[in-house]
């Protein structure tokens, strides 16, 4: 069985080597030791959510936290295509439910789109805290999952900054895939970059308009069809990106 994940802040794992100590802290180091009762001699995982992995055991437990022996520290590098899901908002949980499942299959970013037929708005206090919720959702995730990188969870973007989102990735050489139903071509058939971003785009309950994925083609983006099926917006993201970490060679 894998070991246990605890976060410690970007920055904090830099110095320390093979065979050195770390003491976990604050609410990590109290969940370690009080919630779940870790104690000596158990294997546990420290990650600092920017690919610093520290693979250890428990030393002791104390009011000050938990002490791990460390026996390897493993640098996980950012991957050459950085994968991105584009989220449109969802009443519900649902878009958090596709974030959430989009960070245990590896996704490197995650945006919230106000699309024109979302029926949820992000406005004033509301989109500060519904931010805070997504990052605290791929906090958990990214723990759940043993990963050693936090996905960014960027600014939510309105349809116009979207355009413009996709319109600089491509000029950079990245891609821009928007799931559609209506599309002629496959993901899986669909050009990939060798570097750069690859935004995944999915739409709201309603779909993505026609006018709306027009003005996303034009700025360079390519409508790709996922599969036989109608799938909803909180299962259609983590679905094309397990398929496209699979043609990436993420899983191999």
């Amino acid at each position: 069985m894998s070991a246990p994940v605890f976060l410690a802040d970007p920055g904090t794992l830099d110095a320390v080597t093979d065979g050195g100590t770390y003491l976990l802290e604050g609410a990590e180091g109290r969940h370690a030791g009080v919630v779940q009762r870790r104690g000596p001699g158990e294997r546990v995982d420290v990650v600092d959510g920017a690919g610093v992995r520290l693979r250890g055991v428990v030393g002791a437990v104390s009011g000050d936290g938990v002490l791990v022996h460390v026996q390897q520290r493993v640098v996980e590098e950012r991957p050459a295509v950085v994968l991105v899901l584009v989220q449109a908002l969802a009443k519900g949980d649902r878009d958090e439910l596709a974030i959430e499942a989009a960070t245990e299959v590896g996704v490197d970013a995650v945006v919230p789109w106000q699309a024109e037929r979302s029926i949820v708005v992000w406005r004033g206090d509301r989109a500060a805290k519904s931010r805070a919720r997504w990052l605290g959702t791929v906090r958990a995730a990214t723990k759940q999952s043993r990963r050693a990188r936090v996905p960014e969870v960027e600014t939510a973007l309105d349809s116009r900054g979207l355009v413009e989102r996709v319109r600089a990735v491509a000029d950079g050489g990245g891609a821009a895939l928007v799931l559609h139903e209506a599309a002629t071509q496959s993901l899986a058939s669909a050009p990939l970059p060798e570097s750069g971003e690859c935004l995944v785009v999915v739409g709201p309950e309603g779909g993505i308009g026609d006018g709306e994925l027009g003005r996303l083609v034009e700025a360079g983006a390519r409508a790709v069809r996922l599969g036989p099926h109608v799938m909803r917006t909180s299962t259609a993201g983590p679905v094309a990106l397990a398929l496209l970490a699979e043609r990436l060679g993420r899983w191999s």
